[in-house]
């Protein structure tokens, strides 16, 4: 049965969103699409069913009409985001994405979108709403400084990067050289589009603020031949009653604001017992209140006790506390 439209819905213009599976970036998705939906716009955001619970959760009520999910059906494979990918099996979701372009072009066929933006890693998904004449505009959920970073060294590397507080030291320097070089001659990174191409529109939107990161955004337009548009960055507005978020916000409420460091990796990253290790040891030793959030795969079943050095608890004793999932803190003092 065919999704009934509002009547106060019914012109606004449509826009079809379409983010890479990772939860880290379909919350700047979602956050956006909110933002769109505030000033009139109605939202679709394509996306798998093993997502849509994820998405469906961050909808809240009062934009059940305005933003709704739209599903992609994909080839036969096992279920598929990168929850508990490891990063360097990327590229076999990406090529699967791609191998549903059909499946894409049937949603755009029966949506008719006014506008498709669609996730830096998803390039070719320009190609196909083109070819329908629907105009099409690039996303870029990580920020301007790594951005124009990696843009620089990629496409211009005889240009030095003018910013030396994010340049990275020399070993980490070569280690980056080297897996962008692998990266490149890999055969089984031959489906993965670029994710500096250019497109029939030249205008990027980003997740981030001209406030915080305008040097960046002026010299990657400089750079390149894009206009970026800031979209402002993600903002958790959920409420939760989890035993765990409780304890940690308690916590926080006994100590100094701007006194506690937050550190997470991503939901991509899996550390081995030995960074994990270290990571500790430099925690122990930076004397510091932190919040530490680890992720294990699931298939390895470990837990903190089994990768933390021994009795690392009990020397940290209430200066820390490490997690095993992600909190939402709401409370000023975590300093990113």
């Amino acid at each position: 049965m065919a999704t009934q439209v509002p009547p106060k819905h019914r012109n606004a213009m449509r826009v079809l969103m379409f983010p890479w599976l990772a939860y880290g970036h379909i919350s700047p998705f979602l956050d956006l699409a909110k933002k769109l939906a505030d000033r009139g716009f109605s939202v679709r955001i394509c996306s798998t069913i093993i997502s849509r619970e994820t998405i469906n959760k961050q909808i809240p009520e009062k934009y059940s009409a305005s933003i709704k999910m739209v599903e992609l059906c994909l080839p036969k494979l096992p279920k598929l985001t990168t929850n508990d990918l490891p990063v360097n099996m990327d590229h076999i979701v990406l090529k699967t994405l791609k191998l549903s372009k059909s499946n894409f072009a049937k949603i755009l066929k029966n949506l008719k979108p006014d506008l498709v933006i669609y996730d830096l890693l998803l390039q070719w998904a320009e190609g196909v709403a083109n070819e329908q004449g629907i105009p099409a505009m690039k996303f870029v959920v990580i920020g301007a400084a790594v951005f124009s970073y990696f843009y620089n060294s990629i496409r211009k590397p005889e240009v030095e990067f003018p910013f030396q507080d994010i340049y990275p030291g020399k070993n980490e320097l070569m280690k980056l050289n080297e897996l962008i070089a692998k990266s490149s001659s890999e055969e089984e990174h031959d489906d993965v589009d670029d994710p500096f191409a250019e497109g029939n529109i030249q205008i990027m939107l980003m997740s981030t603020s001209r406030t915080i990161e305008g040097k960046y955004i002026d010299y990657f337009t400089k750079l390149s031949n894009w206009k970026v548009i800031p979209v402002g960055l993600p903002i958790e507005n959920r409420v939760t009653n989890d035993v765990d978020n409780a304890e940690v916000i308690d916590w926080l409420g006994t100590i100094d604001e701007n006194s506690t460091i937050f550190v997470s990796f991503g939901n991509e990253c899996f550390l081995s017992k030995e960074e994990m290790e270290e990571i500790a040891f430099g925690l122990e030793l930076s004397n510091v209140n932190f919040i530490w959030v680890v992720r294990f795969l699931e298939r390895e079943k470990r837990n903190l006790e089994d990768v933390l050095p021994k009795e690392f608890f009990e020397r940290i004793g209430e200066r820390g506390r490490v997690l095993d999932k992600c909190v939402l803190l709401s409370r000023p003092e975590p300093t990113p």
